[in-house]
């Protein structure tokens, strides 16, 4: 499904304060909705996010929860014509999770995995801790972070959105704005499916803060460096270290910090490869 550039965005006149003065402004900002996800015609999950590319969304959660494996198993996908529901249907049955987790992304992200229980020394993806030869320079990491925010259109005209990206290091492979910064992961997994590109040994980048449902989501996605412009949570570093997985926050101009797995900041000559 086709969107514009416009989807996403909500016009919206206000009264600017500054210098002393009122002055009245046309502006716009970010749109947010309900948007639910139907599998094989029943109720999976509903979330608080931006209403746009809502297939993307849909299949990168459906991706992100292991309910899909290949954009192979989708026999049909819907969008409503209100945009609010995707009915997705599959070449298989699956059983829907009994539990869900309200995650402290904006709006209140949703999973079904508890990354508490089965944290400690095992990645999602693999069942042993992520080990690649990835590495990337902090130069490179100032490059990619700039061009995240020339990246989104959306961040463009209502600065009120979140931005996140797949790196190989050397550029931008893809690029993803919701209101939600989980959300963003799951656009970036739904687009690399539809696009047929691999996520394993690249880089995330993040304008959000570091969850541990954010690093839960690149450890399943193959990701050994996730870089955020702002903090990792104590638990997302917690499992950064059981999963050999790269943190690095607060990402800006010339500085950043690297929490866990420093091997993979190199000074010179980065390399990014698959396992």
């Amino acid at each position: 499904m086709s969107q514009t550039n416009t989807d996403g965005i909500h016009p919206l006149d206000y009264t600017l304060y500054e210098n002393g003065a009122w002055q009245p402004m046309a502006g716009a900002i970010t749109e947010e909705a309900l948007v639910c996800i139907h599998v094989n015609g029943r109720e999976l999950a509903t979330f608080m996010c931006t209403p746009r590319e809502q297939d993307e969304l849909a299949l990168g959660f459906l991706r992100a929860e292991g309910l899909i494996h290949s954009l192979a198993e989708v026999r049909a996908l819907t969008i409503s014509a209100n945009g609010r529901c995707v009915d997705v249907w599959l070449d298989h049955a699956i059983e829907l999770p009994a539990r869900r987790i309200i995650t402290s992304g904006c709006g209140g992200g949703v999973t079904f995995d508890d990354m508490q229980a089965r944290h400690p020394s095992a990645s999602l993806r693999t069942g042993a801790p992520l080990n690649t030869r990835a590495t990337i320079t902090p130069d490179q990491i100032f490059a990619r972070m700039r061009e995240l925010y020339q990246a989104g259109d959306l961040y463009s005209v209502t600065q009120g959105i979140h931005t996140s990206a797949l790196s190989d290091g050397e550029r931008l492979l893809l690029v993803a704005e919701d209101v939600g910064r989980h959300n963003t992961i799951d656009r970036l997994w739904g687009k690399a499916l539809k696009q047929n590109i691999s996520t394993e040994g690249n880089i995330l980048l993040a304008t959000g803060r570091i969850s541990s449902e954010m690093l839960g989501k690149a450890a399943k996605m193959g990701i050994p460096i996730v870089v955020s412009r702002t903090s990792a949570t104590s638990l997302s570093v917690e499992l950064g270290r059981a999963w050999n997985i790269t943190v690095v926050g607060y990402a800006r101009r010339n500085s950043l910090r690297v929490y866990t797995a420093p091997h993979r900041i190199a000074l010179e000559a980065p390399t990014v490869a698959p396992a």
